[in-house]
């Protein structure tokens, strides 16, 4: 039966979704693949940063850092955010103005094209894998954001956690399919907006509601190394144990993920303007260190909120995932008006799920279309015949990322996780040198393709069972292993074509 404060929630959310769809029609007119994929390369520097960074901060913004918080206290949640900020501010200031640049000068439309067209690979192994990894990684990373909108509809009204998730992700797909890269973009802008309302009134309740700042920091004193930055301690902990330096480092190293996210550096593919990078980079920097430094925040006030009854006491991980959204159904009992806000914050979490799964949709089609179906496989097809089966990929995916999400206990934390280090390990090392080093050739980059996907797996399933120094994030020790092998089998095959060489120096200038 549904309350007064509910059907408010309701509104809210139908509200905001009608809005996506809206836009998703707004821009369906896509001549070619350019424009479904790159928006024609005509981003404007705003809607670049913020559609960038509404992409990258996928559900863990507002479910996963707070739930980690919350439960974990500062350490993991705090170290993981300094990551994420150096990364992005990193990524903003190395990568996007040459990549920008150089996919342009090749006539490259995704980063698998761009990877094989730099290299001159005629094999198609470059690209081919390139996109098998794009398809395998991208799909558990979708299912997470499915995740999070079957457990936000289920704790909130008690629908039914798959219908939940069919009904958002057919939303997803209809202005994602629809209106291509500029319909994802734009709605992006408006999400990022929305999340950060989302991020500000959570963060005001929860204070309030739970006695201030000063009762705040005093419940969270009586856990054992909760505050500390360096003690590895949860709620139900009696003591602290220690976050080594070589945790921290591990943690850290979620930033180098940044260079290897193809959803990401596609943004930085498609801005209209190169010589507007600066303002870009600035804005969008700054609003990740703001939204994720809130994010933790919020996670700490869980605890207090908790303590005084406002929201339910997480039993696990998981369970404090859902606590912004525990808080939103305790802020629509307050009254009418508190509970349309309530409803902004569910979508703002709607929000931060929908700007990263419509980027990454986009991007595993890329891969099937253009670089298996049109390059790999020589497929010739009709402008109108690429949108249809881009678009048709589009729902593939997601109907594969709703399979794979359908175990509501997995933790959307731990999921992004591992499909992050997996982008990271595989694309990142390959993409910085094939912008910075002209040694590098084609053996080097597939070498390091390899190197990087397999000690994802070997490492996370296999060495960090050992324990000890070896018990640290797969991301960091494959990205090492991974550059290690580039320079390697590089240096032992021969020397990239005059050709590339002078194409190489020729980006900038």
């Amino acid at each position: 039966m549904f309350t007064t404060s509910s059907i408010c929630i309701l509104i809210s959310v139908v509200v905001y979704l009608v809005g996506m769809l809206a836009i998703g029609i707004m821009y369906s007119k896509n001549n070619n693949s350019e424009d479904f994929y790159l928006g024609g390369r005509k981003l404007g520097p705003i809607v670049t940063a913020m559609s960038t960074e509404a992409s990258d901060m996928s559900a863990y913004l507002l479910m996963g850092v707070p739930g980690l918080a919350l439960f974990c206290g500062l350490a993991e949640a705090s170290w993981t955010a300094i990551g994420l900020a150096l990364g992005t501010y990193l990524n903003w200031l190395i990568v996007a103005k040459r990549l920008r640049l150089y996919s342009e000068k090749i006539h490259a439309i995704t980063i698998p094209d761009f990877i094989a067209i730099r290299f001159r690979d005629n094999t198609k192994l470059i690209e081919t894998l390139g996109a098998l990894i794009v398809i395998i990684f991208f799909v558990p990373y979708t299912a997470s954001g499915f995740a999070a909108c079957g457990k936000l509809f289920n704790s909130l009204f008690g629908f039914d956690y798959m219908t939940s998730m069919v009904i958002s992700a057919a939303v997803i797909v209809a202005y994602c399919a629809t209106g291509g890269f500029m319909a994802a973009s734009v709605t992006s802008l408006i999400q990022s907006i929305v999340m950060t309302v989302a991020l500000i009134v959570v963060l005001i309740f929860g204070i309030n509601t739970a006695g201030g700042v000063d009762a705040v920091i005093a419940n969270a004193k009586e856990i054992p190394g909760y505050l500390s930055l360096t003690a590895s301690t949860n709620i139900q902990a009696t003591e602290a144990g220690s976050y080594t330096p070589f945790m921290i480092a591990s943690t850290l190293a979620w930033g180098l993920g940044y260079f290897g996210m193809p959803h990401i550096l596609l943004h930085f593919m498609a801005i209209g303007d190169e010589t507007k990078l600066k303002l870009s980079r600035r804005v969008g920097s700054i609003w990740v260190v703001i939204s994720l430094g809130v994010a933790v925040i919020i996670g700490v006030v869980g605890y207090s909120m908790a303590k005084v009854g406002t929201i339910a006491m997480p039993a696990s991980q998981a369970e404090a995932e859902n606590m912004i959204v525990n808080a939103s159904s305790a802020l629509a009992q307050v009254g009418i008006i508190p509970a349309l806000i309530a409803g902004v914050i569910i979508a703002g979490i709607l929000a931060a799920t929908m700007s990263t799964a419509d980027a990454q949709l986009l991007a595993a089609a890329s891969g099937v279309t253009h670089n298996i179906l049109t390059n790999v496989l020589g497929i010739k097809l009709s402008d109108k015949k690429t949108m249809l089966i881009a678009r048709l990929t589009v729902l593939g995916v997601a109907v594969l990322g709703i399979i794979f999400a359908s175990d509501p206990n997995s933790s959307i934390f731990r999921v992004v996780s591992f499909a992050w280090a997996g982008f990271g390990a595989t694309f990142g090392p390959v993409m910085l040198f094939a912008l910075f080093w002209k040694r590098c050739n084609k053996w080097g980059a597939l070498s390091g393709m390899v190197t990087g996907g397999v000690m994802i797996f070997v490492w996370k399933f296999g060495v960090a069972k050992l324990g000890g120094i070896f018990a640290i994030y797969e991301l960091l020790p494959a990205f090492i292993i991974s550059s290690i092998v580039i320079v390697v089998v590089s240096l032992l095959t021969a020397a990239p074509e005059k050709e590339i060489v002078e194409e190489f120096e020729s980006v900038g200038k």
